[in-house]
């Protein structure tokens, strides 16, 4: 089972750069996103390919048409939060009225009710259990933010097989749809999007995902802007994983999309045993 997800953000939307951090700093800089949904829409339509779109509530704010055309085009959408911050630099409060904010400009937006959700970075972590208590009383039915193993932004280290899962904590569940892991010279790594995914070479991507029951898959505007500029203040391992494969990644997707088949979350909730899943309990 292959999933085809996107991550709607702008290009400056870099998490861990004091440069791009918040909304004061992003007006300095100018959109990209139009220009790079326009590839992502061409590439769907041309493989007639439904996919999950994560979308940024501040980018429905500020660009409404996008998120009207992603609904317009017959796909689903999820919140990313409205403020595209780490989970857990945030209190739970914060959080909260982030996630609520994300949900109700959403949901205004494009007319269809949030039931997925995505944090940025896949950062919400064994020691935010608040987070995924938050997601099930405002209505979010699937989740898709679990990393799991240990990674820059946290991860989720006590998460096992990287595959689909109940998470239960105080009393209650919510349907998990991790990012997927594969096992490669001892180690586990990810090669599913994102940077993962402009640097691998696509043999390996398909060879890896030929050995896969399970692909979560994830990609941002961005991944296909080889002309964007430069993000200032990143480090020169920050910026050769954001700059590295970007004019490949057209090529790459297509490639891919035309060897495997991909379906959209909602499909994928339809396949899942969901009865004979098993519980993580988070506490």
């Amino acid at each position: 089972m292959n999933i085809l997800t996107f991550d709607i953000e702008d290009w400056f939307h870099i998490l861990d750069n004091p440069e791009t951090k918040g909304v004061s700093e992003w007006s300095k800089f100018e959109s990209r996103i139009h220009q790079n949904m326009e590839i992502i829409f061409n590439i769907l339509k041309a493989n007639n390919q439904k996919a999950t779109f994560f979308c940024v509530g501040w980018i429905a704010e500020k660009y409404p048409e996008i998120i009207r055309k992603i609904v317009d085009s017959g796909f689903e959408i999820g919140s990313h939060t409205h403020y595209h911050q780490l989970v857990y630099e945030q209190s739970p409060l914060e959080f909260e009225i982030d996630l609520i904010k994300s949900i109700d400009t959403l949901e205004s937006v494009s007319g269809q009710k949030i039931r997925y959700f995505r944090a940025p970075g896949f950062s919400i972590t064994n020691e935010t259990p608040w987070a995924i208590e938050a997601l099930i009383k405002h209505g979010i039915e699937i989740d898709c933010s679990l990393f799991p193993t240990e990674r820059s932004h946290g991860g989720f280290h006590d998460y096992g097989k990287s595959e689909p899962v109940w998470i239960e904590c105080d009393g209650m569940k919510i349907k998990e749809m991790p990012i997927n892991l594969h096992s490669f010279m001892g180690k586990e790594i990810v090669f599913s999007g994102g940077g993962y995914f402009r640097l691998f070479p696509y043999g390996v991507i398909k060879n890896f995902t030929k050995k896969s029951d399970y692909v979560m898959t994830y990609f941002h505007p961005r991944d296909f802007d080889a002309k964007q500029p430069m993000v200032p203040g990143l480090s020169m391992f920050r910026k050769f994983k954001s700059y590295y494969g970007l004019k490949h990644t057209e090529a790459k997707l297509t490639n891919w999309l035309n060897d495997f088949e991909f379906i959209d979350l909602n499909s994928a909730n339809e396949r899942i045993d969901w009865i004979n899943t098993r519980i993580l309990k988070m506490n």
